[in-house]
């Protein structure tokens, strides 16, 4: 009720004039297959993982401190170009989950407050990797700054063409997970993570 009441009026009006504008003649990403696309979305699929070295990780994130970017942008803006090379399209948008939780007295409520959002980022000119970057960090600020509206609305709103085999308005997701992963510790248990397919 408090969201439904805060995110209405010139608020929701500014919100909805900020991703028509960023999603306007939005095209889906294109990326080539091993397989014909099925006609209904399936959700088949793999999981690949792969680690990086203390080091490395040390060295993008001083990187990006360089560069006045999180450590997120710049591995989005990695993620970015190997997309844009796959799919040969200078026009690239990503999903990414952000908390949603903007105000003090959100912080440590229980419940799952997540919205999605649609990272777009122009690829074309050939830009350098920082020059890149730089239009990653104003999408991805642009997108923060604008994260209030539901994701569902914000589709319902755009009304983008819609086709059973893809997701609307992207089709790869990025998650940076960087909250360490440790089991607590329990009396006379030994407790370890166990991966999963999924």
């Amino acid at each position: 009720a408090w969201q439904k009441k805060w995110l209405s009026g010139d608020r929701l009006d500014k919100q909805q004039a900020y991703w028509s504008e960023a999603l306007e003649d939005l095209k889906p990403l294109d990326l080539p297959t091993d397989r014909p696309r099925p006609a209904i979305q399936t959700h088949r699929g793999a999981v690949m993982k792969h680690g990086v070295s203390a080091e490395l990780l040390g060295r993008l994130k001083r990187f990006s401190q360089g560069q006045g970017a999180t450590l997120y942008m710049t591995l989005l803006t990695g993620f970015k170009t190997i997309l844009s090379h796959y799919a040969r399209q200078d026009d690239v948008a990503v999903g990414t989950p952000i908390a949603n939780r903007p105000r003090p007295e959100l912080e440590r409520l229980i419940g799952f407050f997540a919205n999605t959002l649609v990272l777009r980022t122009d690829l074309s000119g050939d830009p350098s990797f920082t020059e890149l970057l730089d239009r990653v960090k104003q999408t991805s600020l642009g997108a923060f700054e604008h994260q209030d509206i539901p994701f569902e609305h914000l589709v319902e709103e755009l009304q983008p063409v819609r086709d059973m085999s893809r997701n609307p308005l992207f089709q790869v997701m990025f998650v940076l997970q960087n909250t360490p992963i440790k089991p607590d510790a329990i009396t006379g248990c030994e407790l370890s993570l166990v991966d999963v397919d999924t």
